[in-house]
């Protein structure tokens, strides 16, 4: 067994896209991860955790409310306690992603997060109502993308390489 603190895997969906990323990451990041819901998330959560990967969608080119809540909820507790810290992201997005991950890039920024692997966005193509209320379905090789995602980010963390 390790000391090194968990990687945190902050995760919110609604038709299961981003669920699902984040599950596949947890395999990767074995015992290592942490897979919690935004909503569950404390600030003594983050403040305990050796890094963190944000996997959600994007709605209405943004964040969604449920991962800009947490981070609302959360910000100010941890301000200049998570100084440093690794993260990297995951956006599940119908089309474009890139709000989303210049939003959560920015709060990240003002955490004075690191960045440790290059964002990561599945596009669904969902556009119309249907398709995007429609539980989604990743295609296997974004589910493995995500899973190696999580097995590096934990093991960075745990040869203290971040």
């Amino acid at each position: 067994m390790t000391d090194t603190p968990p990687l945190l895997i902050v995760w919110h969906s609604r038709t299961g896209g981003s669920e699902a990323l984040a599950r596949a990451a947890a395999e990767g990041a074995g015992a290592a991860g942490q897979r919690t819901r935004a909503e569950d998330v404390t600030p003594d959560r983050l403040i305990a955790a050796g890094g963190y990967l944000f996997v959600g969608p994007e709605n209405l080119a943004a964040l969604s409310g449920a991962m800009k809540e947490m981070f609302d909820r959360c910000y100010y507790p941890c301000l200049s306690r998570i100084e440093g810290r690794p993260y990297a992201t995951i956006i599940c997005a119908g089309s474009d992603g890139e709000n989303a991950q210049r939003q959560l890039d920015r709060i990240a920024t003002g955490w004075r997060l690191k960045r440790v692997a290059e964002g990561v966005i599945v596009n669904t193509a969902a556009q119309t109502p249907e398709a995007i209320l429609a539980p989604k379905t990743i295609a296997p090789d974004r589910l493995a993308e995500a899973r190696d995602l999580g097995a590096a980010l934990a093991e960075g963390l745990a040869a203290g390489i971040f």
